[in-house]
């Protein structure tokens, strides 16, 4: 447990995140070990890869969250989602998943974290009618960009932001890709490959 602790603490070094939220984000971790094995929500089984590969890899988002109503398509076992959340407990979070074994490990995630500012939704993003629309739509490991942006364009709100966490830079995604966008590198602590950040703006009609 100390080397979680150690290796969580290294990676969010620059995040300067109160004590709370560390334990929260640890335990977290605890609980995708657990499930894990029963539900096969990841292909990492070390729970200090973990902390690199799930937690601090969410968090290198954290700073390009806009707005305060956030969609995370394609959650799986609540990531990024649920790192973000716990860090940005003044934003809502909408997680969506069409997997339901993976929705009812997030459902529970949520109850035991004591998570108030997320809800889960079980659901192909395609089918989704949300109330409310989303000021930021993010997704990681998804699909291409092209699909992506049409697969989720109906969720932003007019000011909404699309963000797709890639590893290396999808160059032919990009060439394909009818909107304007930029292209963010990621550094990763204690993650050596190549991460960016696609971040699309909702095209302004008329």
């Amino acid at each position: 447990m100390d080397s979680l602790i150690t290796r969580l603490n290294a990676g969010l070094a620059d995040l300067a995140l109160p004590e709370p939220q560390v334990t929260c984000l640890l335990a977290f971790i605890k609980l995708i070990e657990k499930w894990n094995k029963a539900y096969n929500l990841t292909a990492v089984r070390d729970p200090l890869e973990m902390v690199s590969l799930h937690i601090v890899d969410s968090l290198a988002i954290l700073p390009y969250l806009h707005g305060s109503r956030v969609a995370d398509i394609g959650t799986g076992a609540g990531l990024p989602g649920i790192p973000l959340a716990i860090c940005r407990p003044d934003c809502h979070f909408t997680l969506v998943d069409s997997n339901s074994k993976k929705t009812r490990f997030v459902q529970q995630a949520l109850l035991e974290l004591k998570l108030k500012n997320v809800e889960v939704v079980h659901s192909r993003v395609e089918l989704l009618e949300p109330a409310e629309l989303f000021s930021t739509v993010l997704c990681r490991a998804f699909a291409s960009m092209p699909d992506i942006l049409q697969l989720t364009g109906h969720l932003l709100a007019e000011d909404g932001v699309l963000l797709a966490m890639k590893g290396q830079q999808p160059e032919q995604e990009l060439i394909d890709l009818a909107a304007t966008y930029s292209v963010i590198p990621l550094t990763v602590p204690g993650i050596d490959a190549e991460r960016c950040l696609i971040r699309l703006e909702k095209p302004k009609h008329g």
